[in-house]
């Protein structure tokens, strides 16, 4: 059995090397972050939270077409709630 016939989630699996292709500015600031050697490991990082953000993304459209779009007075309520912040709809200029 080859790493192809199995189905692995994100961060699971044996490491595959590959060629990734950056600006010069983006790589140079991951490696004043991480260090010449960290390089991988941050990208892996950043690779798995694209992943979340994008399955997200795709839950969210799911919902909104079962439910339509979210209130937006109600969405500002509730992340003031989670936020500790005030609720920026109908707040006083």
């Amino acid at each position: 059995m080859t790493d192809n016939d199995v189905d692995f989630l994100p961060g699971d699996g044996p490491t595959s090397g590959i060629s990734v292709t950056l600006t010069a500015g983006t790589l140079q600031a991951i490696r004043e972050r991480v260090g010449k050697r960290g390089v991988s490991a941050y990208l892996e990082k950043a690779a798995q939270r694209q992943i979340e953000r994008d399955n997200l993304d795709e839950l969210i459209a799911d919902f909104d077409k079962v439910h339509g779009p979210a209130d937006p007075e109600a969405v500002a309520a509730k992340r003031a709630r989670l936020t500790g912040g005030a609720s920026h709809a109908g707040a006083a200029a």
